[in-house]
């Protein structure tokens, strides 16, 4: 198992973030129920009262890590969207943003992708929170794509966003539970090939 480590001092403004880039570490290194407060603490090197001066419960930190990683990556696939006419060409941008995210931080692909569904209950609230406005925005940009004739219409648009996310995600898992190192984001060129093209020989 490998140790984490501690990172350097940080001002007063910077202790939130530095807490939870710490608790990211840990929460992967050495999963989320058997980390303490504690370890979170002495990595972001703070006092362990302080953590609880910005979060009530280690829960909170693991709720607070997966809505600022997921409102940061919804922000910036609309901001990178927005300039973009074709459907087909964001949801492009979508998946490949989804998997660079992850493949550029390990230890928040592991959190992501291990620790969130640790039990029953945090699958639950995450699927609630911002989950759910992710898919939103895979929806709707292919119901864009329906209503250009891109896409045909008569296909469940919730269903198709629950089965690009599926795919992306399952990439993700393969790439942390792989041996082989490789790097994630190109994997989005195979999932968006079978998406937007098929598996049908023409």
């Amino acid at each position: 198992m490998r140790s984490v480590t501690s990172l350097p001092p940080v001002r007063p403004s910077g202790k939130r973030e530095a807490i939870l880039r710490a608790a990211t570490e840990v929460f992967a290194r050495h999963g989320y129920f058997n980390s303490k407060v504690a370890d979170i603490a002495r990595v972001a090197g703070v006092a362990d009262g302080t953590v609880y001066l910005y979060f009530k419960s280690k829960d909170e930190i693991l709720h607070s890590i997966f809505d600022r990683s997921v409102g940061a990556a919804i922000a910036e696939c609309r901001k990178q969207i927005a300039g973009l006419v074709d459907p087909r060409e964001k949801l492009r941008r979508i998946a490949s943003l989804h998997l660079e995210r992850l493949g550029s931080d390990r230890d928040l692909a592991i959190v992501f992708q291990v620790e969130l569904r640790g039990s029953t209950k945090f699958m639950e609230e995450f699927s609630a929170a911002g989950l759910a406005e992710y898919l939103r925005l895979i929806r709707e940009t292919f119901e864009e794509g329906q209503r250009a004739g891109l896409f045909r219409r008569e296909l469940n648009a919730t269903v198709v966003a629950k089965i690009l996310f599926g795919a992306l995600d399952e990439m993700a898992t393969n790439w942390i539970l792989s041996k082989r190192r490789y790097k994630l984001a190109p994997m989005c060129e195979p999932v968006l090939d079978i998406f937007l093209n098929g598996a049908t020989a023409r």
